[in-house]
């Protein structure tokens, strides 16, 4: 007896020390979901409950322009009104890659109020940042539609809720500009986890800053990568130690078989505290002018300025960089740029028409963090049209 309350304790122990599973935060199921909605809607939830119930329809919709991305969020409004046993209607407005207008309700939820009041919170979360990321991966595939789009966003996002409404954002932007203009769009991230998104079964990436430290040296790195995966292509880091140009050539002469076949890219993402190896402002003017003479001829923005022959990764870099590689033989040799590529960044790219064979960026939203709120009101109730004063326009027409 003794024994088995010994091993008893023992097991208690051991399940004191391991770590307590997290509830699923984002995507709460019906038994959770209360803990993580705005109190408002409980305490609404218990009125109806008290007073009476009434059928409604929620209009939802953006303060600004975006590219329909719902699934994410019906898909999840669908599983929580089936694990209740509630009768709701789904009208989408507009289909998954649409534009929307700001102000255009994207979707009309009609059923119990009991039901949907608070089911709000949730919702919008999945709908609003979904829609704008979509927006701005379509305007840089269709700004750059002959480079390829890697997803890197998924460190920068607050969770893995947010990393899977930005890779699904990205997607169906990018989905949207190679059925309009024939873009090469996103081809993959930097996850397992959300790379179905893109067609793939795994996420996409070579080498972090830190490897190039461990290493010691940037051919290093490129060695310890190439003898570790020798059946994936080369892309190297060539920033960290100021030395862009040098370490390209270097890393581009031992694996010269491998460049030639254009399986050796140099990855640019130069910060902007200082020019890449070899430029400062007046060489990027003769850059471009050697290149893209169009580009800094007539007025230009500071902002466009800043990317044309700035510091950092500009338009100026990554043609000094081709320049080099082309004059030491290795015109195949391929060229990705990060750090900072937005909208308005690849829009300058182009202008430059910058030979760029690959941008990985994970600036999908945009500055301004209000820009992603989806809102939505009821609109009907028991059949009856009735909306706050100044949201008539969000009524069945």
């Amino acid at each position: 007896m003794s024994a088995l309350k010994s091993n008893a304790g023992q097991e208690a122990a051991d399940d004191m020390r391991r770590p307590v599973a997290p509830r699923n935060a984002a995507h709460p199921d019906n038994q959770s979901l209360s803990r993580y909605v705005d109190k408002y809607f409980l305490r609404t939830k218990d009125i109806v409950e008290k007073f009476g119930d009434r059928q409604v329809t929620y209009a939802v919709f953006m303060r600004r322009p975006v590219t329909c991305a719902p699934n994410l969020a019906v898909q999840w409004l669908t599983g929580v009104a089936k694990e209740r046993g509630a009768d709701i209607k789904i009208d989408l407005n507009h289909h998954e890659g649409a534009w929307v207008g700001a102000g255009e309700p994207i979707v009309y939820i009609t059923g119990s109020l009991f039901h949907l009041v608070d089911l709000e919170t949730q919702f919008l979360q999945k709908l609003g940042a979904a829609c704008v990321a979509a927006y701005n991966a379509y305007i840089m595939c269709v700004e750059l539609p002959k480079v390829a789009f890697l997803a890197m966003d998924a460190r920068h996002c607050a969770g893995a809720d947010m990393a899977e409404l930005m890779a699904y954002g990205a997607s169906v932007g990018s989905k949207k500009a190679k059925n309009k203009v024939g873009a090469i769009g996103f081809i993959g991230n930097a996850t397992d986890e959300t790379a179905h998104f893109f067609g793939q079964n795994q996420g996409f990436g070579t080498m972090p800053h830190a490897m190039i430290g461990y290493a010691g040296s940037t051919l290093r790195a490129a060695e310890m990568f190439h003898e570790t995966h020798p059946d994936e292509n080369l892309t190297v880091l060539v920033d960290f130690f100021g030395q862009e140009i040098t370490d390209s050539l270097e890393v581009c002469r031992h694996f010269a078989a491998l460049a030639a076949e254009g399986k050796v890219a140099l990855r640019l993402d130069t910060h902007g505290g200082r020019y890449v190896e070899g430029l400062d402002t007046a060489e990027s003017y003769a850059v471009l002018e050697r290149n893209a003479t169009q580009a800094i001829r007539g007025y230009r923005s500071e902002a466009e300025l800043r990317h044309l022959i700035g510091t950092g990764v500009s338009a100026a870099a990554i043609w000094h960089l081709r320049e080099a590689l082309n004059k030491a033989g290795f015109p195949n040799a391929k060229i990705v740029g990060s750090s900072g590529f937005s909208p308005e960044k690849c829009r300058v790219m182009a202008l430059a028409e910058a030979p760029i064979d690959m941008v990985g960026t994970g600036s999908y939203l945009p500055e301004k963090w209000s820009e992603t709120y989806a809102t939505a009101d009821i609109i009907d109730y028991d059949g009856d049209p009735l909306v706050k004063v100044g949201r008539e326009f969000l009524l069945r027409k």
